[in-house]
This record gives structure tokens, C-alpha cells and sequence, in this order.
């Protein structure tokens, strides 16, 4: 048998030493530790049971180090202590995970409801499983380091986007971080510069409704464990040599790799939940609860993270550095970040320790941040969201965008707003680019084809009566709901995708896609596919001709849009005032428009807006004009010097909606069809460049 020593509390997890490995965990108000070996993540009992006392202990780290075992080896732990308020908390007949473990396994005997109750789950326990801590080849693969000014972002899920008929991915890697490789052409395609993974740190499938598993992943089992089921192959060591080589093959691409992570709740729900790992150690540390235990949530997840305490921190921290500097990813997402910001008893924190410690991190400082900036409990903070460097979700621009050209009333000064940057959402001045990530749909809600297509959700396959999702999406079906063989429905609806993602990508911000907009991917109406792990959740590789057309167009409106970057997403915000009054002579300036020049209609009653962007030198330089009226409007032009190239019009054919190489406009004005959207350009802003 294999001798111990007392071993250390840092680094936390396991880490091999020379003569073993060293293990630490946290649990401050344990009175006893027992670390559990097992000879495999299939082991139905332990091989070797090691009690750790007091000699084990320094602080609120428990530790040990075990001589003869190495990488590979599988353990867990029983915590012993007195109940806390509520009579929940130490289970010691749960076989707890290493919150630091890097790999997991056990997943074939794994049974979430064994977690549960008083009776020992030995047998069906997840195990931690003992890794290499290795550093990723930054000389090999390194980040690409896109400005925020050039960034599109492009959101999937890592199995679904990998999935479905006629996927370039080989039938036995589809679903998995190494089949997302073989999509990187078709990535690169797009233009986009970032890839925004849904999560892919370890979550609980069985996290769901009877009969169905969790599959967006919102439900993590561990912070710094990548998910079993996106790896190939059953060896829990390789998965992080997957996520390695996903990374690498992203960034000798050009491409960015950002993760969406949950660290604001876990699987292990409320007080009623499953002890599987953080509740088993330290419930009263991890989790925000009442004097009376029970728990305080604000995530609509049944628990919230205790973000503002240390110990929880210093995990967080450790999480995230491990998938930043180990496995090479390149930034974060967080999931109901704002939660993230409270402090005791749920109080907003205008300082929050969390994201001040990220910020002042050096190691961390090359990393794209962003968050959302609400949660469950009606926080909502935007322009003063506590965090100098992250970026937030711009939800107003998503439903304002919406709204217009859906054709509510009382939406062209919010449009306006919106196309400048929202200065009324950030405290009267638009904010530095990065700060607001601008979006017309998400993993959350329709798809942009759905948006087009439905009135309400459709969402019966959840199982749950169509009671979850949003009942708030602003979406129009155009007349008839679902799919018809209408041509004038069919039209409009292909017209309407066109005007949204024009608008997206001529708006400043840094401008999010979702996967499959593109091409029209449908869910079938349904707003909330997290436990779809079918054709409704997954890509579509079998585009039709409609569906090609409109990634043509998606293709050459990112190009334009990077071609142009310092024009449509300035560093500085453009002045706004007619005739460039009081602007100096080196700078650029926006005039508002309606189908009159320097009349815009600011009614309730209006449903058209038009906007140039002017120099002293050249005159207008750029002019957008919209409409989303149900008639033809006919718009006036500012007189340009150079004349004007047509370069978008989203009434024409596909192909010709943006041309190869736009051609020049020989008219007074811009008739522009209903619902449609035209931006004419200076010749020499492309000069000569083809779309």
C-alpha cells in the first residue's frame, strides 16, 4: 500500500508531485475528510479509503499527498460536519467531486437521483480523475487577438452545429470538440472572427425533465472540467488534449475561441437537490442562503454562487485560468454575469471582488470579457455594469431592431438610438467599442428564420405544456404561422432576415450571429430547444437555394462590414447635427433623414428612418435609408460629389441584394420597396473592391 504525507493546500485539486500527488480541497467547517481511490471511473467501491484529521488541515484546506499513484488516478471524497440551518449540507454517505478536478469520470454508472437522500451512491458517484497541468503552446497556436472594433461573433453549440444530415463533420466525430474542426472552413467562410461556445465545462445531462436530458449544458457539475460528452473516445484524460486541439486548429485559423460559462449557479439546484460536489463541502459557503437555509436564487436555477466570498473566488479564479492559460481559450461569456456582482444577502456591489480580481489578473488582461448584464432577481445593469473591461448583451438593441421592422409604432427614435451606439442606454454618450454586444437573436429565443415565421412558441417537445421560454419575442409570422408555400409571405419573410442582419452589421457594436441564421435554420417555432438534442437543436447542412442565397448575402454584408470597420464601428462617436455645424474639420458627422432630407419623423405614427454619415472633404460618404412602412416610400438623396454606388437593397434577388460589384446610381432619389432597407456608398470608400 502506497505511504502518505501530510501533504499541502496549495495548488488546490490534485497535482502530481514527485513522489504522487498532492490533494487540497476547501471545507471550513468540516470535522473530518476521507479521500476515496478508486481503481477506475467504474469502480463500484473505493480500493482505499484515507482518513484526513486534523494534522490535515491548514485553515479551511484540507490535504494530503498520496505517494505511488499518478495521472489517471480516480478518487473522490466523504465530508463529515454538523448539519446547517435547513438540515442540509454534510452528506457523508455522498461520495463527493473534487470542485478542482480537471477530469471526470464514472459517467456510464452515473445516477443523479442516487445523489439525493441519505442512502451511500458509492456505486453511481462521478469520480475526479488526476491530470497533467500543462501550459498551452501559445508559441504553436498564438491568439489571434482581433480587435473588439473588427469582431463578429458567432454563437453554437458544439455538438449541434456538428450535427445533421449532410454535415462536413465524419458521421463518428459529429458532436464532439474535435468534429468542430472540420466545420472551420465553412467558418472561415462567414468572415467571422469568434467562435462563442455554448458551455463546455462538465455538465449534468440528467439535469432535466423525465425523458429528457440537458443539452445546452447550462447546468455545470464542474468549473474546470470539459464536458464527457463532447470528447472522442471514452479516456477522461484526453479530454483536455481536445480541447487543445480545438483551440489550436481555431487560432492557426484566425479565430477566436470564447466560452460561455455558468458560474453564477450549479447543477446541484436547491435545497432539495443532489449533493454532488460544492454542497457537500461548504454549503453554507458556496451558495447565498437565508438565516433559516433556505436557498436564495436569482438564476431561476433553484441556487446563487456566492461570488463575493473568497474561498469561492480563489476557485473561480483558479477555473478560469485553467481554460485561459492550460487549454488556450481566449475569453468568456458569463451566464447571468450580472449575479456574479452581489454581495451578502443578494445586495448589488458597485465594486464586486470577483470581476476586480479578473481585471487585475495580467494573465488574464489579453482576454475578450463579456457578460449579461441581468439576472432573475430584476437586476439589470448596462452602462453601469461593475466591470471596466467587459462587454455587455445589448438586449435593448435585439428587441428595438424587432420591433421596427415588425412595424410597431413609436420605434424610430429607438432605432435611431440603436444605430448610434445607444447613448440613452449608457448614460448619454454611446460607450467604447466592446462594451456593447449588439445581437438580433441568440441561443435563448427564435432563430432569425422563427423570428420571421411565428407569432407565439411552439415549444410542446420540452414537455413542460409550452410554459418555458419567452412569451415576449417580438416576432411577426408575416400572415401565416410556420411554414407556407405563399410566395408573397415566403418574400417578404426572406426580406425581412435581410433587413436584420443589415442592420445588425451596420450598426456599431460587436455584432453577434447565431449558428444557422445564415441559412435559415428553424427550430419549428420553438424558443427554448435546451433539452433538443435533435434536429431541432442541431445545424442545418442541407441549405435549399433561398437558404444559400441568403448566406451570399450574409457573406458579403461581413465583408463590407469589415472592409468599412472604422466607419460603422468608430473608436470615437460621430458628431450628430445638419450641415457638420460645429464639427471640425477633420472629423465625421451623422444627419438624421426621413424620406425628406434633414426631416426625420420622430412620430409614433412613422415606420421610416434614413441616415448619412458626412466629411468636409468628399460630402456624403454613406447613406442608409429604411423602410419598414407596408408601401413603397420614396426617399430623397444627398447630392454626392463622387455620385453613389448602390451597395445594398434588400427588395432585390438574391445576388443582387448586394452585388459582386455594385454599380452606380444614376437616379435623383431612392425608391425603396416596403420593407426594405438601401445603403448607398462613395465610390471611393471601396475603391474598386469587389463584395
Amino acid at each position: 500500500m502506497s505511504s502518505t504525507h501530510l501533504g499541502h493546500p496549495w495548488p488546490l485539486g490534485a497535482a502530481v508531485t514527485v513522489r504522487g500527488v498532492n490533494f487540497s480541497v476547501v471545507a471550513p467547517l468540516a470535522t473530518r475528510v476521507e479521500l476515496l481511490l478508486f481503481a477506475d471511473g467504474d469502480a463500484p467501491e473505493p480500493f482505499r479509503i484515507i482518513p484526513l484529521d486534523a494534522r490535515h488541515r491548514s485553515g479551511d484546506h484540507w490535504h494530503v499527498e498520496v505517494v505511488g499513484v499518478g495521472v489517471g488516478c480516480c478518487y473522490g471524497y466523504r465530508v463529515y460536519g454538523p448539519l446547517q440551518p435547513g438540515a442540509h449540507g454534510f452528506n457523508p454517505s455522498k461520495v463527493l467531486l473534487d470542485p478542482c478536478a480537471r477530469a471526470i469520470s464514472g459517467w456510464s454508472r452515473y445516477r443523479r437521483a442516487d445523489a439525493t437522500g441519505t442512502a451511500p451512491n458509492t456505486a453511481s458517484c462521478l469520480k475526479g480523475v488526476v491530470t497533467e497541468r500543462d501550459l498551452f503552446d501559445f508559441n504553436a497556436g498564438p491568439r489571434p487577438r482581433h480587435s473588439w472594433q473588427r469582431t463578429v461573433v458567432y454563437e453554437l453549440h458544439v455538438a449541434g452545429f456538428s450535427q445533421g444530415e449532410s454535415s462536413p463533420v465524419a458521421p463518428e466525430r459529429r458532436g464532439s470538440l474535435l468534429g468542430l474542426i472540420d466545420t472551420i472552413p465553412y467558418l472561415k467562410s462567414l468572415g467571422v472572427t469568434t467562435l462563442e461556445l455554448l458551455p463546455v465545462m462538465a455538465f449534468d445531462p440528467q439535469d432535466a425533465p423525465p425523458g429528457r436530458h440537458n443539452y445546452w449544458g447550462y447546468s455545470p457539475i464542474s468549473w474546470m472540467a470539459p464536458h464527457h460528452g463532447y470528447l472522442l473516445g471514452d479516456d477522461p484524460l484526453q479530454a483536455r488534449n481536445q480541447v487543445r486541439a480545438l483551440v489550436m486548429a481555431c487560432h492557426q485559423a484566425g479565430l477566436e475561441v470564447v466560452l460561455d460559462v455558468v458560474l453564477n449557479h450549479t447543477s446541484e439546484g436547491n435545497q432539495d437537490g443532489p449533493t454532488l460536489s460544492w454542497r457537500g463541502f461548504a454549503d453554507r459557503l458556496y451558495y447565498h442562503q437565508n438565516p433559516d437555509g433556505d436557498y436564495l436564487d436569482v438564476t431561476g436555477c433553484g441556487n446563487t454562487v456566492a461570488a463575493n466570498r473568497p474561498l469561492v473566488r480563489q476557485l473561480m479564479m483558479e477555473a478560469l485560468r485553467c481554460w485561459a492559460l492550460e487549454l488556450g481559450i481566449d475569453g468568456f461569456r458569463f451566464d447571468l454575469g450580472i449575479a456574479l456582482s452581489r454581495g451578502e444577502n443578494l445586495a448589488p456591489l458597485d465594486q464586486p471582488p470577483l470581476f476586480e480580481e479578473l481585471e487585475a489578473d495580467p494573465r488574464l488582461s489579453d482576454l475578450k470579457m463579456v457578460s449579461e448584464p441581468w439576472d432573475c432577481g430584476g437586476l439589470y445593469r448596462l452602462h453601469d455594469f461593475p466591470a471596466r473591461r467587459m462587454g455587455t448583451w445589448n438586449g435593448r438593441f435585439r428587441d428595438d431592431v424587432r420591433r421596427f421592422w415588425k412595424g410597431d409604432e413609436s420605434c424610430c427614435w429607438a432605432m435611431a438610438q440603436r444605430l448610434s451606439g445607444s447613448p440613452d442606454l449608457y448614460g448619454g454618450r454611446p460607450p467604447a467599442v466592446g462594451r456593447s454586444i449588439t445581437f438580433i437573436t441568440a441561443h435563448d429565443g427564435f432563430t432569425l428564420a422563427d423570428l420571421v415565421s411565428y407569432n407565439g412558441k411552439h415549444n410542446l417537445a420540452n414537455g413542460e405544456d409550452n410554459r418555458d421560454g419567452d412569451n415576449h419575442n417580438n416576432s411577426w409570422n408575416h400572415g401565416v404561422e410556420g411554414p407556407t408555400t405563399d410566395h408573397g409571405v415566403n418574400d417578404l419573410r426572406n426580406r425581412q432576415l435581410r433587413n436584420l442582419l443589415a442592420t445588425l452589421l451596420l450598426a456599431p457594436g460587436v455584432p453577434m450571429l447565431l449558428m444557422g441564421d445564415e441559412v435559415r435554420r428553424s427550430q419549428g417555432g420553438n424558443n427554448n430547444t435546451w433539452c433538443q438534442n435533435n434536429p431541432l437543436g442541431w445545424m442545418n447542412w442541407r441549405p435549399d437555394g433561398e437558404d444559400l442565397g441568403l448566406r451570399l448575402f450574409l457573406q458579403r454584408l461581413v465583408h463590407l462590414r469589415t472592409h468599412l470597420f472604422s466607419l460603422l464601428n468608430p473608436e470615437t462617436p460621430y458628431a450628430e447635427g445638419a450641415q457638420g455645424a460645429g464639427v471640425p474639420g477633420d472629423h465625421l458627422w451623422r444627419e438624421w433623414h426621413g424620406v425628406a432630407l434633414q426631416q426625420p419623423d420622430w412620430a409614433s405614427w412613422s415606420h421610416t428612418l434614413a441616415w448619412s454619415l458626412n466629411d468636409h472633404a468628399h460630402g456624403p460618404l454613406l447613406w442608409c435609408g429604411m423602410n419598414a412602412y407596408s408601401k413603397p416610400m420614396h426617399f430623397e438623396l444627398p447630392t454626392a460629389p463622387e455620385g453613389w454606388l448602390r451597395v445594398i437593397d434588400t427588395a432585390l434577388p438574391a445576388g443582387q441584394d448586394i452585388p459582386h460589384e455594385p454599380s452606380r446610381w444614376m437616379h435623383d432619389g431612392a425608391p425603396l420597396e416596403s420593407r426594405s432597407l438601401m445603403l448607398m456608398l462613395a465610390p471611393h470608400l471601396l475603391n474598386g473592391k469587389t463584395l
